[in-house]
């Protein structure tokens, strides 16, 4: 009998071990924040931010997780100087009063084992929304360069930029903005 309780006392403790919480730093080489939105009609507009860092936690096994994300307004890359500068401005981000946007999670949403959501408050200009980033890839594994356990995600979500006081020639230049989220992260 003894035995007996032993055994389920080890397998009880080695589940444990493996549903445990870990934790991966952002890699700002391979993560991007980029935004989208339609110009008068006429085409859509790509831009991105170039600096952004953060952690992400996640327990695969408890499916549960959570992260905050830190992104660099001044680093806003529209691939056009002049342009750069013109977004960075008060009617935009306002780089120089709210030199960034963040987002911290809430709550991690599963399907079976996938990651398939995550809810969370984005706040841009000081002004903060609940925002839902549908997950469109997600994994884990060994990273072949880093020898450290790694995850990367692809994640969407489509917000009124008007709500963050950032709708300057809205309907022209369209409200609704994409976002869109690549990240990788090594493990700590």
């Amino acid at each position: 009998m003894k035995k007996l309780i032993a055994l389920v006392l080890a397998a009880g403790f080695s589940t444990a071990a493996l549903a445990a919480p870990e934790t991966y730093v952002i890699d700002d080489s391979h993560t991007f924040a980029r935004f989208s939105y339609t110009h008068l009609g006429f085409s859509t507009q790509e831009s991105r931010f170039d600096k952004t860092k953060g952690k992400i936690t996640i327990d695969r096994a408890a499916k549960t997780g959570s992260t905050e994300i830190t992104i660099d307004t001044k680093s806003v890359n529209t691939g056009n100087d002049t342009f750069n500068s013109h977004i960075k401005g008060a009617d935009f981000f306002d780089v120089e009063k709210f030199p960034t946007i963040t987002f911290k999670s809430t709550k991690f949403n599963f399907s079976g084992d996938s990651l398939a959501s995550v809810d969370g408050n984005l706040t841009i200009k000081g002004i903060t929304k609940p925002v839902n980033l549908k997950v469109t890839s997600f994994k884990c594994q060994p990273h072949p360069m880093a020898k450290k356990d790694a995850c990367g995600a692809n994640a969407t979500a489509t917000i009124k930029r008007s709500e963050f006081n950032a709708g300057k020639y809205a309907p022209n230049v369209s409200d609704d903005v994409t976002l869109t989220m690549s990240v990788e992260a090594i493990k700590e």
